[in-house]
């Protein structure tokens, strides 16, 4: 007896292999290899310190297997996620089932669930419930009634959990967490809200920690920041606020909120941060606008000696991408490298973005060959790079590969292929990707279609987009500004306008940013300057919108268009922020259609400290001199330009005629068409002077002496 009790202290203080291997030398000497409770001791240890095969060579050779042993051998198969084998062997207990001593019990049916659950086994679940029903011990269990809820809620069987739920007269707090959960994972965040208001509302029951952690994380599906700090007050007040777990669903809700000063004051309260803290407080600068802090937090945390995961990586190669930060972006690939993730499939895509936004395509494209398995955001990614690098002609043979690879594309990527073809402006090509469109599902993708619309009115169609347009029935307002921006584009600013106003009274769609973008846009290009300035004004009045610098810079180029300059500099002189290079280029270029020298130098002299390498800001200022007969001064800047090794980007332009797709840049005579090409312009030069057209020189002839 001695003996047994000794072994029975020594299985409990087994904490490692080797002492696992020693036990089992001392049960078999003692007889007692065959005994159901140490074997059943001996699988569970064997299962967590060796391997299942060893777990299993045990339980088959135990001659007489009780529940306990059945359950061991189950728990082990069901937590390395062997769902298959897992049901295999519960088919086999219930088939050799001869006595109470081995049939399942109120243990055995929650990991059967589990594993039916895993595999979205919808007929098999159904069967185990059928199961349990028939046994009143086992069904009344709220163990297993909390596994039943699980189970349906992965299924996304949601009214089936509710059924299980309403069958408990006084559920308890796994219950109603069962409950929350599963609304908030089949993505149903305001029930998932209703049941927790209901449960605090129960007398004697306490949400738990998994509780609050499923509560937060519906707040973040809303985005919705003053409930998700109420939670925040909630979890002070019943003392989890030093739990990690809970935290990181705390940061996690306040970065896709968008509350940076909140994330970073909890980080910094944090007893104890895990990789995962450091993640989150990472994505949430990369993804708020924050991204230089993203950087400096992500090297703070290396330097002090926590191990990054592929997600915290992944995290600041994003904030790379924002900032243009190829030099850091380096550094985190080499980091990638050493740690063995570099080719992991979120990693390399998170590369590839980063190499293509900080402009350096080679690297990408290497990566991505490299890449031993893609999928299609990756591939997406390199699409969208391309298009990103002016490349949109290798964007549609990145997804012509895609679909001979038998990738199939997503939303995303035809989102982005589309944009790709609009850049080519090629007619023919969007009426083949509007077909495969139609074909694959997409044509009631919100996102789609607004790129459809972008699409064809940059490919010269707007009879085309407003089609697409009035085909959407439920239109948000990305579809809405697309149709604004369409008209911007062909100079109808009167037709843009109508349209904004149709959104704003017609329907429940709110204008964002992007749409007070576009709607001045269209009055910029339609020279409506009293209306664009009303609409701005509407935004931070009417709709609490703080405009940003594009706003600000299509507000200049307004006023700049009609020649009311000193209104322009006004608007610059009163932004809540420094006015970057697009503002000062706008206005630079307004002074010299308008000859306005004073402005045109104060513009300039910004834009020389803001870009000094742009060529285009130099020649504008020199244009603006030549027509003052300022030589002295455009001198200078020839001499400027030269010892700066500046170089001019030529025009280009794209021709799409009959099946071929034809590229011309100025001033190119090594076309193969060239005396062609140039013969049919002189004809067109007589033509035009016929109909009594008279072309500026005076601007082209001064930017060629620089060149």
């Amino acid at each position: 007896m001695k003996r047994w009790e000794l072994l029975v202290n020594l299985f409990e203080a087994c904490n490692c292999w080797k002492s696992l291997a020693q036990l089992h030398c001392q049960t078999f000497k003692a007889g007692l290899t065959h005994d159901s409770f140490f074997a059943t001791k001996l699988n569970a240890l064997y299962a967590k310190y060796a391997s299942l095969e060893h777990a299993r060579k045990v339980f088959d050779e135990t001659p007489h297997r009780t529940v306990y042993l059945w359950n061991a051998a189950l728990r082990g198969y069901c937590r390395d996620k062997q769902w298959e084998e897992t049901l295999r062997l519960f088919c086999n207990m219930i088939s050799n089932a001869s006595t109470d001593d081995d049939k399942p019990d109120n243990f055995t049916v929650p990991i059967a669930l589990r594993a039916c659950a895993g595999l979205r086994a919808l007929e098999c679940g159904k069967a185990v419930h059928g199961l349990i029903q028939k046994h009143d011990k086992v069904g009344e269990d709220m163990y297993v009634g909390a596994a039943l809820i699980e189970f349906y809620s992965k299924c996304g069987l949601m009214d089936d959990a509710l059924q299980v739920f309403k069958e408990f007269s006084l559920p308890d707090v796994v219950l109603w967490t069962s409950m929350v959960t599963g609304y908030e994972q089949n993505g149903n965040p305001e029930e998932a809200l209703r049941f927790f208001t209901q449960m605090v509302m129960e007398e004697g029951l306490v949400p738990d920690r998994v509780t609050l952690v499923s509560v937060v994380s519906a707040c973040a599906q809303l985005s919705n920041f003053k409930l998700g700090s109420s939670v925040h007050c909630f979890v002070v007040r019943r003392g989890f606020n030093t739990d990690i777990t809970l935290d990181n669903s705390l940061l996690n809700l306040y970065a896709k909120t968008g509350s940076i000063k909140s994330a970073t004051c909890l980080f910094r309260r944090m007893l104890k941060q895990d990789v995962i803290s450091w993640s989150s407080i990472i994505a949430c600068h990369a993804l708020n606008g924050a991204a230089v802090e993203a950087l400096d937090l992500f090297n703070e945390m290396i330097n002090g000696k926590v191990e990054p995961n592929s997600i915290t990586v992944v995290n600041a190669l994003q904030a790379c991408s924002v900032v243009c930060n190829l030099e850091e972006g380096t550094k985190i690939h080499e980091l990638a490298i050493w740690k063995g993730f570099e080719l992991d499939v979120s990693v390399s895509t998170a590369l590839i973005d980063m190499y293509m936004k900080c402009f350096t395509p080679d690297k990408a494209v290497d990566l991505f060959q490299r890449m031993p398995k893609k999928d299609v955001v990756s591939c997406a990614a390199l699409l969208g790079g391309y298009a990103h690098n002016g490349m949109a002609h290798q964007s549609i043979g990145v997804f012509r590969n895609m679909l001979i690879g038998e990738i199939q594309p997503d939303a995303i990527a035809m989102v982005k292929v589309l944009a790709a073809c609009a850049q080519l402006g090629i007619l023919q090509q969007a009426l083949c990707l509007h077909g495969y469109v139609k074909k694959r599902g997409f044509n009631n993708n919100i996102f789609v279609g607004a790129s459809l619309i972008e699409l064809y009115s940059k490919c010269g169609s707007l009879a085309d987009a407003i089609q697409i347009f009035e085909g959407i029935v439920d239109k948000d307002v990305y579809v809405w500004s697309a149709m604004i921006a369409a008209y911007a584009i062909h100079g109808c600013g009167e037709e843009a306008i109508n349209i904004f106003d149709q959104m704003v009274e017609n329907s429940a769609v709110r204008p964002n940013n992007i749409t007070f973008l576009s709607v001045l846009s269209a009055c910029s290009h339609s020279g409506l300057v009293e209306k664009g300035l009303e609409i701005f004004n509407l935004m931070p009045h009417g709709y609490q919108l703080n405009p940003n610098s594009e706003h600000y810079g299509m507000v200049v180029d307004l006023l700049g268009r009609t020649g009311e300059l000193e209104k322009a500099m006004e608007i610059i002189n009163k932004m809540p922020f420094p006015a970057g290079p697009h503002i000062w280029g706008a206005l630079l270029g307004a002074c010299r259609i308008h000859h306005n020298v004073n402005l045109g130098e104060v513009a300039a002299k910004n834009l020389f400290n803001l870009d000094p390498n742009h060529s285009g800001y130099y020649i504008l200022l020199s244009n603006i001199y030549a027509v003052d007969e300022k030589w002295e001064s455009v001198a200078e800047l020839r001499t400027l330009i030269k010892e700066k090794k500046m170089k001019k980007m030529f025009g280009q332009s794209v021709v799409d005629a009959g099946s071929e797709v034809y590229s011309f840049v100025a001033g190119d005579r090594f076309h193969p068409d060239s005396e062609q090409i140039y013969e049919l312009l002189k004809k067109l030069e007589v033509k035009m002077r016929e109909e009594a057209y008279s072309p500026d020189l005076e601007f082209l002839q001064h930017d060629g002496e620089f060149f």
